[in-house]
């Protein structure tokens, strides 16, 4: 009796400090495809921001970030 309860203590000692399961729906965790979902809403808002002065957006990067200007 007294190695089955070692060993459930062994047991669940190493379960509780395993490692994290990736959780995407966790608050402040990163979603996968969020940068792009992103990025395709500012391309978005750059395109009907430009649409409206005639012109259609450009998108380049700058230092690591999206830039989008509008172009004829």
């Amino acid at each position: 009796m007294k190695w089955h309860t070692l060993a459930c203590a062994v047991l669940v000692a190493g379960c509780a400090g395993g490692a994290p399961m990736d959780n995407p729906s966790a608050p402040g965790a990163v979603r996968p495809g969020g940068q792009d979902r992103m990025e395709a809403r500012q391309l978005e808002l750059a395109e009907s921001d430009c649409a409206a002065q005639g012109k259609h957006a450009v998108a380049h990067r700058d230092e690591g970030e999206t830039v989008y200007d509008c172009s004829e």
